[in-house]
């Protein structure tokens, strides 16, 4: 039945992924003073760094072990190349062969079309005869993105009086670019970020691969492949690009403007380094997860706004969460060719099917119920208020990591919620919608239609 239903079968495999990297966590090992982590606190590790979101229950600079941060190491990694990415994957290792139902698979990774419609017919940002490439361009990213990230940043490390030993200087450099790229937000060395937070140069390259890592792997191809044979950029690749840096500068601009007066955050900064926060905050919000600044400080405000740009998250099959940036765009388009009376989706010169318009609307009501119910389980289960479980939730959907504090303080069973909170989040709301469906039926009818006032 699973083998027959893509995304159910995405789901198994992700799964299992994680119960296994929890199961890794558990074993003495992996714990820095060589007693079994709690499994709850290891099965909440493994949900965040397989959803490469970064919220944690544990000090995650002096809890593990080097094993443990190794095994977190990996699972960052494996995390990072998608659910339905990671099922292709491994039904190619089974088959040995990349067939076209792991062609399909994969390639619905940049389009939840395909899990109920298969090769549909409109322009992709992925296309079936590309998904070899794409696969390589995730393994290529990963490597090369990080560890040119990695070797800019290790001069930071090396100079800094915490590091005796430069192997591990190199080690904290290689983790730190991949939890930057990857937009998990881990940090293996105790005080984490923090003790860099003055550091405009290392924040900057934090900031640079977060960006990179949540445009998605068919933006960085088409790039890579306009570089090399200027072949003419996708719609897809476009609005991604122009919404990503629309929302970045807008998020700038705004948080800037609302903790200028704050001296707990970017008012307590010189005047060009609070201009760079407020950049590097919103930059975190595509699914960073790295802050230089004392979240639950920030202005109820600038936390409305957070929220807001952490549901909205990053590029489609990228590394970041949330809706996704084209979902919001292509809302936006609907609401403007409704004001102005035009009945098609209209961007770039070209137009958008109604059948991504219902897409877009279907993954932002399902995103909206799962961050309403968790966080008013959060709030019954931790006994926290509004600002901080939303903020916490919409964290945990979005695979963000960046937290008011809650997370670490919250009971068992509030932490729960998130981890599950944070699965629904990776895997997807569409392919989970389309997971949970017993079958496709197509209907060969049509039934009267009739009008209803909305609005």
């Amino acid at each position: 039945m699973s083998m027959q239903s893509p995304s159910r079968f995405a789901v198994l495999v992700f799964t299992a992924i994680i119960f296994f990297w929890s199961l890794l966590l558990w074993l003495p090992i992996s714990a820095a003073d060589g007693q079994a982590t709690a499994y709850h606190e290891a099965l909440f590790t493994a949900v965040s760094t397989i959803c490469v979101t970064g919220l944690s229950v544990v000090d995650m600079g002096t809890h593990w072990s080097t094993f443990g941060n190794v095994v977190i190491f990996l699972g960052i990694e494996v995390g990072a190349v998608g659910v339905l990415t990671l099922a292709s994957i491994l039904g190619t290792v089974v088959t040995r062969k990349l067939g076209l139902k792991q062609r399909l698979i994969a390639a619905s990774d940049g389009n939840a079309l395909r899990l109920h419609r298969g090769a549909v017919s409109e322009s992709q940002a992925v296309r079936l005869g590309e998904v070899g490439g794409v696969l390589v361009t995730v393994a290529l990213s990963l490597i090369v993105i990080e560890t040119v990230i990695a070797l800019l940043i290790l001069p930071v490390f090396i100079a800094s009086d915490d590091y005796q030993h430069w192997w591990d200087a190199v080690a904290h450099s290689f983790y730190y670019a991949a939890s930057a790229f990857t937009n998990t937000g881990f940090a293996p060395n105790p005080g984490g970020v923090e003790i860099f937070a003055g550091n405009a140069y290392f924040l900057g390259c934090l900031g640079l691969a977060v960006f990179l890592g949540s445009l998605g792997f068919p933006v960085i191809f088409s790039l890579a492949r306009w570089v090399r044979t200027r072949q003419h950029l996708g719609v897809h690749v476009k609005l991604t690009i122009v919404t990503t840096t629309i929302l970045f500068l807008l998020g700038w601009l705004v948080i800037w403007l609302l903790e200028v007066s704050n001296p707990k955050t970017i008012g307590g900064h010189d005047a060009a380094f609070g201009i760079f926060t407020g950049g590097f905050l919103s930059v975190m919000t595509r699914s960073g997860g790295f802050a230089n600044v004392d979240i639950n400080a920030l202005n109820d405000q600038t936390i409305v706004v957070m929220d807001l740009l952490m549901f909205v998250g990053g590029g489609s099959a990228s590394t970041a969460g949330g809706i996704k940036v084209t979902t919001l765009a292509i809302l936006f388009l609907a609401a403007v060719a409704e004001a102005r009376g035009v009945e098609d989706l209209q961007v770039f010169r070209r137009r958008i099917p109604v059948d991504v318009l219902r897409l877009a609307v279907a993954i932002t009501l399902w995103a909206v119920t799962i961050v309403a119910v968790s966080s008013i389980l959060v709030m019954q289960l931790s006994g926290a208020g509004l600002r901080e479980a939303v903020f916490d939730t919409i964290s945990a959907f979005a695979t963000v990591g960046l937290t008011t504090g809650l997370t670490a303080e919250a009971p068992p069973a509030a932490t729960m919620v998130l981890a599950v909170t944070m699965w629904l989040g990776r895997v997807g709301t569409v392919t989970f919608a389309a997971a949970l469906a017993s079958s496709e039926r197509r209907q060969l009818y049509r039934l009267p239609e009739e009008r209803i006032i909305v609005g």
